[in-house]
């Protein structure tokens, strides 16, 4: 079994093939036959991905049956209140969908390498702490602009207690013994 866990730049696709979009791919940066993304990050998005060859791995830690939270940075424009907050954690209901319960924290700036689109704000900026067990498609963006918050930037910085640490952008490596056991 192979796990490796991936910073996954700004502009990637979550998959080894572009299927005509012309975009970068996990190809340009992972070159191990047999491993796939356990779950996906949008485009647009930055952060941890972990690929592994083990299937039953990839459906433990995508289906929100097992509870695997995932921790996300996310950059608004807006002003994210107390009550926006609240109702974001409560759960919202979305493409006909109510989320699962989740966790929004405001937190201070934090240090990000910078990415290759600068974000351009038309408006006062935060950052919010994310944690969800679910991950539908755009999820995040959807549930923040169900609140009148738009988001800029997400960086997605653990799954579950796997952190990205000073893994940098566009940079692999396998995971650890003690990770490994993390993940049992």
């Amino acid at each position: 079994m192979r796990i490796i866990l991936f910073n996954k730049p700004y502009g990637v696709l979550s998959q080894f093939t572009d299927e005509g979009t012309g975009h970068p791919t996990l190809r340009e940066y992972i070159n191990i036959p047999n491993v796939y993304a356990a779950g996906r990050l949008d485009r647009d998005s930055e952060g941890l991905l972990l690929l592994t060859d083990d299937g039953s791995l990839i459906k433990r830690l995508t289906d929100p049956d097992h509870h695997i939270e995932k921790t996300y940075l996310v950059m608004v424009e807006g002003d994210p209140t107390p009550g926006k907050l609240q109702h974001l954690s409560s759960g919202i209901q979305i493409k006909g969908h109510f989320t699962r319960p989740a966790s929004f924290r405001l937190i201070p700036d934090p240090q990000l390498p910078e990415r290759p689109k600068p974000v351009t704000p038309h408006g006062p900026t935060s950052w919010l702490e994310v944690k969800l067990r679910e991950g539908k498609k755009r999820q995040i963006r959807h549930m923040t602009a169900a609140v009148g918050l738009f988001t800029l930037r997400i960086y997605r910085i653990a799954i579950g207690s796997l952190g990205i640490e000073n893994l940098n952008i566009g940079k692999w490596r396998d995971l650890t013994q003690s990770e490994l056991r993390l993940l049992r």
